[in-house]
C-alpha cells in the first residue's frame, strides 16, 4: 500500500493540483519533514517540494518559511541520489527570483552544487548546472565561483552527452568569463581548445551560438586572445564566422570581434590574420543585426593604421554593403530604413568609411527617412545626418538636396529622441557661417529657443545647437544679445545691422547691399577681401574702390587655429602692400567723390588694355544692382574695402611684433581712434558731425552698407567694431559690447601684475574697458556693470 507522501508525490504534476494543496495548507507540514530521520520520508518530502517549486505562489511561500537550510541540507554526499535530483531540483526552481537566489548564496549552497557536478546522474547534473546558471548573474556569486574552483567541473560538462547540460554549461561559462580571472581559469584548463572543437563539430551547430558568446568573452582578454591565435583558433574561429550562414552566429562573431578590437595589441593581431575581409563578408549580411554588429566591429579596428588604410582603398570597390545600406533607405520597411541608418551611422565614426558613405550620395537618400511618419525612422535619420555632415562639403550637399527643410521641421517634433538626435545633427549643420545662416533662416533658431525655455522639451543638444548657430552666424547674435566674446572671431562678410527685437528676422547681406539706402542707420561691414589678387591700395589711392564684385580675403587668420572658428567660405591670401604704398595717410577724411577722382587720374598713361580691364571690372562690380532690371544676374559678392584691407596689413605689420599684450591694445586703441576721427573731448562731441559723413556714404554708395573702412568719422560703435575686428586678425582677445545710444566699447582681460597669484600661480585676470574716444588708448578697470562705470562712454 501506498504511503500518503507517495500518493501526494504522484498527483501534485499539475498545476491545479498544486494550488489545491497550498490552499489546503499542506506545504507548511511538508516541511518539517524534509529534516525527518527516515530517509524515505526525507526523500518523498524533498521530490515533493522539487516539483511544486515551480509553482510561483509555493515559491513564495518557501521563501517566507525559511526552508532553503533544509533543502540545501539535502545535498549532502551520504543523502541518495533521488534525494539529490529533486533537493537540486527545487533549488533550480527557487534561484530564478532574487531573494531565493539570495538565500541560497547565504546559505552555503553553492558548494554542494558544483560538488554535485560531477555527479553520475545526469538529472542531478543538469538541476545544479542549471541552479549554478541563475546564481552566477549576480557577481558576489561568480567571485565565490572562482575560489570554489567550479571551472573544471563545468568544462567537464561539454563532454556530456546530453544537449540540454552542454547547453546550460555554456550559458554558464558564458555569464562567469564577462570577469578576467574566470577567462583566465578557463584557458588554463584548455577550455578554449573544447570551445573551437564545439565550433568546428557541424552536428553540435546547435551549441553554436552559446559556445561562440564564450569564444567573445575570451577574445576580449589578451592572454587569451594570443593562446587562441597561437593554437590556430583564431583563424578557424574568422573562418567560422564568415562562411557560417546562421545570422545570430555571425552578429555574435562580429560583436566578439567588436569588443576585443578596442584594445590595440589585439587589432594588431585582426589585421594580421586579414580580420577586415571578414568584415567585408558580414557587412554584406542581409540581417540588420549582423550589418550593425559588422559595422561596430569596423569602426573598433579602424584604429588600427592598416585596417584604416585597407577600408580607404579597397572598402567601397569590394563591395563592402555601404550601397545595399544606402539602398535600403528607399525601403518601405520602416524597420530595414531605421537599422540601415543605425549601421550607417557606426561606419561614419570612421574616417575612412565615413568618406566612402559621402561618395555614395548619402544625403539624397536621407531625404525619404527624414521626411518619414515613424518617430523611430526620424530619430535614427538625424543621427545619420550627425555623423555623415561634419565636413563643409557634405552639409552644402544635405543643404542642396533639400535636406534641411525637414531636419529643421523634425525640432517640432513631440517625440523626446527624436527632437535630442534633431537638435544634435543641426548642431553639426552649423558648423560654417553659410550654414548657420540658411538655417537661422528656415526658423531652427526661433524652434530652438522655444524649446530651451521648456524645462521638459529642452536637452543638451538644442541648447548647444543654438548657442552654435548663433556663434556661427555672428551677425545674428551680435544684433541679438549685443555681445560677442572674445572666442567670437569677426570674419569676412559680418555686418552689423543693430539692435533687432527677439523673434525679428534679419536679412541676409546680399538682400541689405541691394536694398536703395534710407534714413535707417548705417549696416556695417567687416569685408578685408581686396578687390584683385594685387596688393592692396593705400587709404589715399582707393578709399572709394568699393563695389560689389570679385575680392580676396586677408591672409591674416592668427586666432583661426587656437579659437572657435566663424568660416565665412571665402578664398584666403591678399598679397603685401610694397614699400612704396605702406604708409597710406593716416587720420584724413577722404570723401569718397575726392578718392574716385584721385582713382580715376591714377589711370592715366596705362594701355588700352588695361583700360578695356578696367572697364570691364567696373560693369561687372555694378552688375549685382542691375538685376532684376533685364540684364543676368551675376554672381553676387560682398562689397570690398580697400581701406580696411589696409587696416589690417598696418596693424599686422607694427602691431602684432608688440609682446606686451597691454602694449598692443593701447596701440591698437590709438590706431582706431586715429582712423575715425581722432580723439574727441567729451565738451567737443556735440560738434563731432559723424552723421552728416555717414550720411554722404550711404548716398554715394547708394545702399545702408557701408564697408567699415570708408568711415572717417566713428564714434563709440563704429571704433569698438573696428576694434574687435582689428584685435581678432592679430590675435588680441577682446569682447564686443553693445550699450545704449549708439554706445559700444571693448573689453580686454589683463593680469594684475600687482596682485601674486598663490602659491607661484599666475596674477589673477582682471576687466578693462578700452577708451577710444576721450582718451585713446586708455584702460578703465570694469568694477561692477551694475554700477554705473560707463559714463566715460
Amino acid at each position: 500500500m501506498n504511503s500518503p507522501l507517495s500518493i501526494i508525490e504522484m498527483e501534485i504534476c499539475s498545476e491545479e493540483n498544486k494550488a489545491t494543496l497550498l490552499e489546503l495548507g499542506a506545504v507548511e507540514p511538508l516541511t518539517k519533514l524534509l529534516t525527518h530521520e527516515d530517509k524515505i520520508v526525507r526523500r518523498n518530502a524533498t521530490m515533493i517540494f522539487g516539483i511544486m517549486a515551480s509553482n510561483n505562489d509555493v515559491k513564495k511561500l518557501l521563501r517566507e518559511l525559511d526552508v532553503m537550510n533544509s533543502v540545501i541540507a539535502r545535498l549532502a554526499p551520504e543523502e541518495e541520489v533521488v534525494i539529490h535530483e529533486f533537493a537540486s531540483l527545487c533549488l533550480a526552481n527557487m534561484s530564478v527570483e532574487y531573494t531565493s537566489k539570495l538565500q541560497i548564496f547565504e546559505q552555503g549552497g553553492l558548494e554542494p552544487l558544483i560538488r554535485l557536478l560531477s555527479s553520475p546522474d545526469p538529472d542531478v547534473k543538469k538541476n545544479s548546472i542549471e541552479c549554478i546558471y541563475n546564481l552566477v548573474q549576480d557577481f558576489q556569486c561568480r567571485a565565490t565561483l572562482q575560489e570554489l574552483n567550479a571551472t573544471p567541473p563545468i568544462l567537464d560538462l561539454l563532454k556530456s552527452e546530453y544537449p540540454i547540460i552542454q547547453l546550460l554549461a555554456l550559458k554558464t561559462l558564458g555569464v562567469i568569463t564577462n570577469d578576467k580571472e574566470s577567462r583566465a581559469m578557463l584557458r588554463e584548463n584548455q577550455g578554449v581548445d573544447q570551445l573551437i572543437k564545439i565550433l568546428e563539430t557541424k552536428e553540435l551547430n546547435d551549441l553554436h551560438i552559446e559556445a561562440l558568446s564564450v569564444v567573445a568573452n575570451c577574445i576580449e582578454d589578451m592572454d587569451t586572445m594570443v593562446l587562441i591565435q597561437q593554437t590556430g583558433g583564431l583563424k578557424k574561429f574568422l573562418s567560422f564566422a564568415e562562411n557560417s550562414t546562421i545570422p545570430e552566429i555571425q552578429k555574435n562573431a562580429a560583436r566578439a570581434i567588436a569588443k576585443a578590437a578596442y584594445d590595440p595589441e589585439n587589432r594588431k593581431l585582426f589585421h594580421e590574420l586579414e580580420v577586415e575581409k571578414c568584415l567585408v563578408s558580414l557587412l554584406g549580411s542581409e540581417n540588420d543585426g549582423t550589418k550593425i554588429a559588422a559595422s561596430q566591429a569596423i569602426s573598433a579596428m579602424c584604429e588600427n593604421s592598416g585596417t584604416k588604410e585597407f577600408f580607404n582603398n579597397q572598402a567601397a570597390a569590394e563591395g563592402d554593403g555601404i550601397d545595399a545600406l544606402i539602398n535600403t533607405l528607399s525601403s518601405k520597411r520602416d524597420g530595414a530604413i531605421a537599422n540601415a541608418a543605425t549601421v550607417l551611422t557606426n561606419m561614419a565614426m570612421q574616417e575612412p568609411l565615413r568618406l566612402g558613405i559621402q561618395s555614395h550620395d548619402v544625403m539624397h537618400a536621407l531625404l525619404s527617412p527624414l521626411q518619414s511618419a515613424n518617430t523611430i525612422v526620424q530619430s535614427k535619420a538625424a543621427l545619420t545626418v550627425a555623423a555623415t555632415a561634419c565636413d563643409a562639403d557634405a552639409r552644402t550637399e544635405l543643404r542642396n538636396a533639400g535636406g534641411l527643410e525637414p531636419l529643421v521641421e523634425l525640432l517640432r517634433s513631440k517625440n523626446e529622441e527624436v527632437r535630442r538626435n534633431a537638435s544634435w545633427a543641426v548642431m553639426v549643420c552649423a558648423g560654417d557661417e553659410p550654414m548657420a545662416v540658411e538655417l537661422c533662416r528656415l526658423g531652427a533658431l526661433d524652434i530652438l529657443e522655444e524649446i530651451n525655455v521648456s524645462v521638459s522639451r529642452k536637452n543638451k543638444f538644442s541648447e548647444a545647437a543654438y548657442n552654435k548657430l548663433l556663434n556661427n552666424y555672428l551677425s545674428l547674435k551680435y544684433s541679438q544679445t549685443g555681445y560677442l566674446s572674445s572666442s567670437n572671431i569677426i570674419s569676412d562678410g559680418f555686418y552689423d545691422y543693430g539692435r533687432i527685437n527677439p523673434g525679428s528676422k534679419l536679412l541676409p547681406l546680399k538682400d541689405l547691399c541691394l536694398q536703395e539706402p534710407s534714413d535707417q542707420r548705417a549696416i556695417l561691414l567687416i569685408n578685408s577681401r581686396s578687390s584683385d589678387v594685387s596688393p592692396p591700395p593705400s587709404t589715399e589711392d582707393k578709399s572709394s574702390d568699393v563695389g560689389y564684385g570679385r575680392s580676396i580675403s586677408s591672409s591674416s587668420s592668427l586666432r583661426r587655429a587656437s579659437k572657435e572658428k566663424t568660416n565665412f567660405h571665402f578664398s584666403a591670401g591678399f598679397g603685401s602692400p610694397t614699400e612704396e604704398k605702406s604708409e597710406p595717410t593716416s587720420g584724413r577724411n577722404t570723401a569718397v567723390s575726392k578718392s574716385t577722382t584721385k582713382e580715376k587720374g591714377s589711370r592715366k598713361g596705362r594701355g588700352k588694355k588695361e583700360e578695356e580691364k578696367v572697364k570691364e571690372e567696373e560693369e561687372v562690380a555694378v552688375a549685382p544692382k542691375l538685376t532684376g532690371e533685364g540684364s543676368l544676374e551675376k554672381e553676387w559678392f560682398p562689397p570690398s574695402d580697400p581701406d580696411f584691407c589696409v587696416y589690417v596689413y598696418e596693424v599686422t605689420k607694427s602691431i602684432l611684433p608688440i609682446t606686451n599684450i597691454k602694449e598692443q591694445i593701447e596701440v591698437l586703441a590709438k590706431y582706431v581712434a586715429e582712423k575715425m576721427g581722432g580723439k574727441i573731448p567729451k565738451e567737443k562731441l556735440q560738434d563731432f558731425s559723424w552723421e552728416l559723413h555717414i550720411s554722404e556714404l550711404k548716398f554715394q554708395l547708394k545702399s545702408n552698407v557701408v564697408p567699415i573702412g570708408l568711415i572717417k568719422k566713428g564714434i563709440f560703435y563704429h571704433r569698438a567694431l573696428l576694434f574687435k575686428a582689428l584685435a581678432d586678425k592679430i590675435g588680441v582677445g577682446c569682447s564686443l559690447v553693445r550699450g545704449e545710444y549708439g554706445r559700444a566699447w571693448n573689453e580686454v582681460k589683463l593680469m594684475n601684475e600687482s596682485r601674486k597669484g598663490v602659491m607661484g600661480a599666475l596674477p589673477p585676470l582682471e576687466v578693462y574697458i578700452v577708451d577710444l574716444m576721450f582718451h585713446p588708448g586708455s584702460l578703465i578697470k570694469l568694477r561692477s556693470r551694475e554700477a554705473d562705470h560707463y559714463r566715460f562712454l
